[in-house]
């Protein structure tokens, strides 16, 4: 599979100047190898999500886990919520917590009022492809050592769980790591958050949880344990389209040159028209393939167009907007717009 993966990219790649990138980043990927990121065995164990995942204060086990999950669904989680097994004479976790995956920390927040993730870490596993990152949240504090640009290894103390939030914390008894693994939107978030207008002030950077597209760490993590997931490119490989769109632009965004597998498709001869983009339930732009300048013709510039929607797939996670329907044809939906603002700097 990975033969056939890496001769459809070397085609796709090789007048855009990113053949080299792509060939070395699948070539050099390394196996997947993962650790569950707190001390608790139920998960490895096949225990009921209960003995691992830490519920909103609803008492629903499913809120702490990814997706549309809170609020009759009209919510989205972007992570994962795992409960502590030890704690202190005051009720305080002390769970140690692991890093899921070799890497390296790009960015830690040791200002629990300044996010609602509290003291969190972002870490980047460059030797994966894609090169994901993981992130981990409500911490209670930094494990000694631990820094930006870091070299972590898989199953490292990096931190200890805690329950750190804006807005006065998190209740005693719901302490829980919050963990997230997903890709990194863009280099130029920075832009985009102060056009926004948001009110309030951006004070992680291009580090905000903002620019991070999320997949589900628990289906990650399951997979792997059962034996049918050893590559992480598969993972993405095997995504469905739930949206599949073109937009017309010049622009090729950041997001490309850091994951050059997601490109299909042979490059179009002569000036880039724009993109085709396949995004899965969540609104992730996993498949990519280039335009040329005749298959956007009679687009006006930025214009996008949805091109399919599987609205079966959409039910599963009705809390993201990515598309709606009008006068029986699907148009741009709020957080996919989101997505394209990031990307390509479009109004």
């Amino acid at each position: 599979m990975l033969r056939t993966l890496l001769h459809s990219i070397f085609r796709s790649l090789a007048r855009t100047g990113l053949l080299w990138l792509a060939a070395s980043a699948l070539l050099h990927a390394e196996r997947l190898e993962l650790c569950w990121p707190t001390p608790n065995t139920a998960f490895s164990q096949r225990a009921p999500l209960a003995a691992f995942i830490q519920p909103t204060a609803s008492g629903v086990v499913e809120s702490g886990t990814f997706g549309s999950v809170r609020s009759g669904g009209t919510r989205f989680h972007e992570g994962i919520d795992l409960k502590p097994i030890a704690r202190d004479r005051r009720g305080e976790a002390t769970d140690d917590i692991y890093a899921a995956m070799d890497g390296v920390v790009r960015y830690i927040n040791t200002r629990s009022g300044e996010s609602n993730y509290g003291r969190y870490i972002i870490i980047e596993h460059p030797d994966q492809t894609p090169a994901v990152y993981t992130l981990y949240a409500h911490l209670a504090r930094i494990a000694p050592g631990i820094n930006a640009g870091t070299t972590v290894r898989r199953g490292q103390t990096i931190a200890t769980m805690g329950r750190s939030a804006s807005g006065g914390g998190i209740p005693k008894d719901r302490a829980h790591l919050h963990f997230e693994i997903g890709v990194w939107m863009t280099r130029e978030f920075e832009t985009w958050y102060s056009k926004k207008g948001f009110g309030n002030p951006n004070r992680h950077g291009i580090w905000s949880g903002m620019n991070l597209c999320g997949i589900d760490p628990l289906d990650v993590m399951t997979q792997w344990r059962d034996g049918h997931l050893d590559e992480l490119h598969n993972y993405f490989a095997e995504m469905k389209p739930a949206v599949r769109l073109r937009i017309a632009t010049l622009r090729r965004p950041d997001f490309i040159d850091r994951y050059p597998s997601f490109l299909q498709g042979e490059p179009p001869i002569g000036l880039l028209g724009g993109w085709e983009i396949e995004c899965n339930e969540t609104g992730l732009p996993f498949r990519w393939r280039p335009l040329s300048q005749l298959e956007v013709v009679g687009m006006k510039p930025n214009e996008v167009r949805i091109l399919n929607a599987d609205t079966a797939l959409l039910r599963h996670q009705r809390a993201r907007k990515l598309v709606h329907m009008r006068r029986g044809k699907p148009e741009l939906g709020a957080d996919l717009r989101t997505i394209l603002q990031q990307l390509f700097r479009i109004e």
